[in-house]
């Protein structure tokens, strides 16, 4: 975590569902997950600096449209630290929206873990991982496996993980088509659903390996989402036809859609003719 005149910055990368099944509903309203989540090395950045009280401020991209009021997310996950570490020190917290919202790779969840992580080390705090997960817990089903923002395998309705190393680092093209895609909205159309069970993937060397894996899973939110929103079906089907790509698929809810590719030269998608 780097910092500069300006305060402690912090990375909040994307987060890609290399595939989701869903389960049945829960008890407490959430349906039962499985998921091989990983990150990409793009993503939103936040500025921590010291200060009297808590306030944010929102730039970068897609900042248009987003509220920095108390809340947003950030905010959120500011206030609900300093409750359960009770600190009375603030933060002016400076959000670079880089990711589209509502798109299905984190961004809201990224960003409030990433707060989680920056205010524990401009605070000082002395507060072990688990316990900053289940912070996250608290805030949304996504926010535990953005904390650590590494390859994991999330169980539960997002809180249970595994971390895996044994996941190549591939090449991947993200293309989101615009359009947002509420998620309480997806889950509600959905008609099938793959359940869950199964058990942790094996060691994979290469691409070649991640692949034929997971075209053994499906992201169970990509039918519904297609049909919602058209043009995710149009994005698949736009990376799925580039040269060398190995596989095309949906993230999250949607509507951000992602290929993986065997080698960078290939994933750089040049124009189709």
């Amino acid at each position: 975590m780097p910092k500069n005149p300006d305060g402690l910055i912090v990375s909040a990368p994307a987060k890609i569902n290399l595939f989701l099944h869903v389960g049945d509903k829960r008890a407490d309203g959430y349906h039962a997950l499985e998921s091989l989540v990983v990150f990409a090395g793009v993503g939103d950045t936040l500025t921590f600096a010291p200060a009297d009280g808590l306030s944010m401020s929102i730039t970068g991209p897609f900042a248009v449209g987003l509220d920095a009021g108390p809340d947003n997310l950030v905010m959120k996950a500011a206030r609900l630290l300093a409750e359960r570490a009770a600190v009375t020190r603030g933060a002016r917290i400076v959000l670079t929206k880089n990711l589209p919202v509502a798109s299905g790779i984190g961004g809201g969840s990224a960003d409030a873990a990433a707060t989680l992580r920056g205010l524990v080390q401009l605070w000082n705090l002395k507060m072990p991982p688990d316990d900053l997960r289940r912070v996250g817990e608290a805030l949304g089903s996504d926010v535990p496996v953005c904390v650590d923002s590494m390859t994991a395998w999330m169980e539960g309705r997002g809180e249970k993980l595994t971390t895996l190393n044994d996941v190549p680092e591939v090449p991947i093209v993200m293309v989101n088509p615009g359009v947002a895609v509420p998620t309480g909205k997806i889950f509600a159309a959905l008609k099938g659903r793959r359940g869950i069970g199964l058990a942790l993937p094996p060691k994979m060397r290469d691409a070649a390996a991640l692949v034929a894996y997971l075209k053994t899973t499906a992201n169970d939110l990509e039918a519904p989402a297609c049909e919602a929103a058209p043009v995710i079906a149009t994005v698949l089907e736009a990376l799925a036809s580039q040269q060398g790509a190995l596989l095309a698929r949906m993230s999250g809810s949607g509507a951000t859609c992602f290929a993986l590719f065997g080698d960078t030269e290939t994933s750089a998608m040049p124009p189709r003719r």
